[in-house]
């Protein structure tokens, strides 16, 4: 028995209002990713942070930057000073992705910044920036949901979905991530 009521129809997707940069650019940038970034060689930090400012990332000083690591677009991405980028971290970030100083995103992480709209006909595309707040820890695999608000110090455990806003100095872990702690950072 078919049901009348309406179902996605994915050749009614549309998203020609959606203008993530130059055909040239994306393109130049597709094939630098690919031997500079997503390769397993360890190319120096410093020289992939001037590789995504070229590309209008705003990257900070001492900025590390791991092997196969995946960004979408370098211009819609901002990395402040002294964080890390772990090895195999996706950043797709069709809208802007804010990382913060001494922000640590460990081996695996993904952080989303689109989706698709799930009670729309032609599936529409969504885009939610996504910031991560100064000092914060995204432990290895977990998973940042576009719109998600990672507050100061907030930490993600090891495979943690967020969606949503993470409070500063909570700990957070599962699917759907929630709070169990709080940081306590010691000198």
């Amino acid at each position: 028995m078919a049901s009348s009521s309406p179902h996605i129809d994915l050749s009614r997707y549309d998203n020609s209002d959606y203008d993530p940069g130059p055909s040239w650019l994306r393109a130049l940038w597709y094939v630098v990713s690919i031997f500079v970034f997503e390769i397993e060689i360890p190319w120096p930090s410093s020289m992939k942070s001037v590789i995504l400012r070229f590309f209008g990332g705003q990257v900070g000083n001492g900025v590390v930057l791991k092997p196969r690591l995946h960004i979408k677009y370098p211009w819609f991405l901002h990395i402040g000073d002294h964080a890390w980028i772990g090895e195999k971290v996706w950043i797709d970030n069709v809208a802007p992705v804010t990382i913060s100083e001494n922000a640590c995103l460990s081996q695996g992480v993904c952080v989303f910044s689109g989706n698709h709209d799930r009670n729309s006909v032609s599936f529409d595309l969504r885009l939610e920036p996504v910031t991560i707040e100064n000092g914060a820890w995204l432990a290895a695999k977990s998973i940042v949901c576009p719109g998600t608000h990672v507050g100061s110090h907030a930490m993600l455990t090891a495979g943690a979905v967020a969606k949503g806003t993470l409070d500063a100095f909570g700990i957070y872990e599962g699917n759907p991530a929630l709070r169990v702690g709080t940081r306590e950072i010691c000198d």
